[in-house]
């Protein structure tokens, strides 16, 4: 190694240290730049996390009370219900269930075996029914959270002679067929209380075949209590609740 007269490296040895220092200060700056990028990438993924929470917590506040309105008015609902038809359900063999279903459940009554023509007692009950019906369901209170007002028929699972699917298909059928019927009765037969525009908006028909059988305590099919009509209220809240979720995922 060759020294100067000083004691000093020699000129080549510095020209050697000064790019290494360089290199090593430039090392420094860009760990200071990757530790400066990721400090600005946590704290703004932070403030995501954040905003993205605010806003979880305002739909579930938001659906909450919707939640809360929605079980007030149905049981508000059924009260006014089952008020206005207690004394008339054992006469009409009927049910009115807190999920606002009123069931008609004697199969005799409603049709004949097999066949769609609403029976003189049948239609005679709708007449009573009906109109009562309508006037409560357009309440005020009642009518803007009414999303639909189905018209249900229900069979049994059985057909004589036919294989378990083809029986399906046949009092699909039927059920569709009764419904049909019933729907078109109370629209044409019964008084509405200038509530038609109303109730004809909502009002639907569902055959839905042997899909919900109604069951022994053994829980066997029971075919006579499956054989049934009902009238069921749907709300608007499972609409306005999907309406905030979408919101929340722009």
């Amino acid at each position: 190694m060759k020294f100067l007269k000083s004691g000093k490296p020699s000129s080549a040895k510095e020209e050697h240290w000064i790019p290494l220092s360089d290199l090593m200060a430039g090392l420094m700056m860009l760990f200071l730049l990757v530790a400066l990028v990721f400090m600005v990438k946590v704290e703004a993924e932070a403030a995501v996390t954040k905003e993205l929470k605010a806003r979880a917590e305002e739909q579930a506040k938001r659906i909450k009370q919707i939640a809360v309105l929605y079980d007030d008015m149905r049981h508000d609902l059924y009260r006014s219900l089952l008020s206005e038809f207690k004394g008339d359900l054992e006469r009409w063999r009927a049910d009115i269930d807190p999920d606002l279903t009123i069931r008609f459940r004697e199969p005799e009554v409603l049709f004949d075996s097999g066949k769609s023509e609403l029976k003189p007692r049948f239609t005679a009950i709708l007449n009573d029914f009906f109109p009562r019906y309508v006037k409560i369901l357009g309440l005020e209170k009642y009518r803007d959270s009414i999303e639909e007002v189905r018209i249900e028929g229900h069979t049994s699972s059985y057909w004589m002679g036919l294989n378990e699917t083809q029986a399906y298909f046949k009092n699909m059928e039927l059920s569709q067929a009764r419904t049909r019927t019933t729907l078109e009765y109370v629209l044409s037969n019964t008084r509405l209380f200038g509530f038609e525009r109303w109730i004809k908006s909502l009002l639907t028909a569902n055959g839905l075949s042997s899909s919900k059988p109604r069951y022994n305590p053994d829980r066997t099919e029971n075919p006579i209590a499956s054989q049934r009509v009902e009238f069921r209220v749907r709300t608007n809240a499972d609409v306005l609740m999907a309406e905030i979720l979408n919101a929340g995922q722009k």
